[in-house]
């Protein structure tokens, strides 16, 4: 595809998503970069009542939450060139778009469509390429997703269910002498990850503890990172 098709592609891709939602561009410091992020104004106004009776299913993924700016942030200061990249849930693409712009050939999963395709628009505006993106469930994981030199999640451990599922997902898709890296900031399942991650053979290398300050908001977010 020639740059000019590409470039009306992702305006076409944009059009449809301004038409579709109420949304805002927020404008982010990642590391030395400022990112400008399209993402639905407001996460309630997507609430969906029938998928929330279904599964409780809630948009988180519209929010633009603490730990991912902290590990957008880390992620920008790794070396990507010639290393793949696989987000498990990517929410509006702030990691993803640091991820590419780091140089990582990205994979982008949720559990959302529009959240892939507002994945797609940002990571596009920034690069000129649209990333690979992947509808994922972990409670049913692909069987041809792959493996990879790097998984990172962030603030993907709110349920307790997720502990395990998190864990089982890395375990599935982490090529050998490759490095998970999740950011959280205390939610109920981080004790249950790492437990799972150990039981699975992934040794936790290091834990790190992030400030993040930003008007009122007041948070340390752990950046765990493992190894099989």
């Amino acid at each position: 595809m020639s740059a000019r098709a590409a470039s009306r592609d992702v305006g076409a891709l944009r059009d449809r998503l301004v038409r579709r939602f109420r949304t805002v561009s927020s404008v982010l410091r990642v590391d030395d970069r400022e990112l400008s992020l399209i993402h639905p104004a407001n996460a309630e106004d997507l609430i969906d009542e029938a998928e929330f009776e279904r599964d409780e299913r809630l948009p988180y993924w519209a929010d633009i939450w603490p730990s991912a700016r902290v590990l957008a942030t880390h992620v920008a200061r790794l070396k990507g060139r010639g290393r793949s990249l696989l987000e498990l849930g990517c929410g509006a693409g702030l990691v993803a778009t640091s991820a590419a712009l780091a140089g990582f050939r990205v994979c982008a999963t949720d559990y959302y469509e529009d959240a892939l395709r507002f994945t797609e628009l940002n990571v596009a505006e920034h690069t000129g390429e649209v990333p690979e993106t992947r509808l994922v469930d972990w409670r049913k994981l692909p069987r041809d997703l792959g493996r990879f030199d790097l998984v990172v999640g962030s603030d993907v451990l709110y349920e307790r269910a997720y502990g395990g599922l998190v864990a089982r997902a890395v375990d599935i898709t982490l090529k050998r002498g490759g490095e998970a890296v999740i950011a959280d900031p205390g939610r109920i399942a981080a004790d249950d990850f790492v437990r799972d991650a150990a039981e699975r053979g992934l040794q936790l290398v290091a834990h790190e503890q992030v400030p993040f300050v930003e008007g009122a908001i007041r948070q340390k977010i752990s950046l765990y990172r493992l190894r099989r």
